[in-house]
């Protein structure tokens, strides 16, 4: 998905994990995570001297569950050293810090799954790109009345239970939208199927995919 949905579905991950605790600085560091795999972008260009490697080193291992793993531990461990001070020191735990970074980095590559580019989610291990083609790269739909909630809830003080509602009512919006993109998914490939078979046209296998 594009960089913003990215960001806004990294910013809950963090809000849901630590927003109770530091309010809205959960949302920024989420929205942090949620854009560490895509800064294979960059890592790709410094590692590789042409072009064509450095695309294929995007969401690659940078957008396997092993890297979500390896950064959230990380991340976590050094986050929490830097932010456990002062004022801040015992408010939160490593193990939470953790689970912040796992949570908006892990759902990452999930999400970039329900694309057409295809994502590396098993690598090292397999290169295999794993793709449902039910979703454009940039879907206003699934974005807008996520990001609406999240700016909403901002308005409310970290304890405050609307915060935690208007999160669940951002999650809920967009993660129906993504089923309800599934289901049209599998009705068109039904049709598309039907229309090969009425014409008598064989294939070994096709592939259908989201447009503007």
């Amino acid at each position: 998905m594009d960089s913003i949905t990215q960001i806004v579905l990294g910013a809950a991950c963090g809000e849901a994990v630590l927003g109770k605790k530091i309010g809205n600085r959960a949302l920024l560091f989420g929205a942090i995570g949620g854009t560490i795999p895509d800064l294979d972008v960059f890592v790709g260009k410094w590692l590789f001297n042409n072009e064509i490697d450095a695309m294929a080193f995007h969401r690659g291992f940078m957008h396997s569950f092993l890297f979500a793993i390896l950064a959230a531990v990380g991340f976590g461990m050094f986050v929490f050293r830097v932010y456990n001070r002062g004022k801040r020191y015992g408010m939160t735990t490593q193990k939470e810090w953790m689970w912040l970074f796992f949570a908006s980095i892990f759902t990452h590559p999930i999400l970039d799954s329900f694309t057409a580019y295809g994502t590396q989610l098993f690598a090292p291990f397999s290169d295999y790109r794993v793709a449902f083609n039910n979703i454009a790269v940039a879907d206003p739909l699934y974005t807008l009345p996520f990001l609406i909630a999240l700016i909403v809830m901002m308005c409310f003080k970290r304890t405050s239970a609307k915060r935690r509602l208007f999160l669940k009512i951002g999650l809920g919006i967009s993660s129906l939208y993504m089923v309800l993109t599934l289901v049209n998914k599998y009705h068109v490939h039904g049709v598309y199927k039907q229309a090969l078979e009425e014409q008598q046209i064989d294939y070994v296998r096709f592939q259908t995919q989201p447009t503007y």
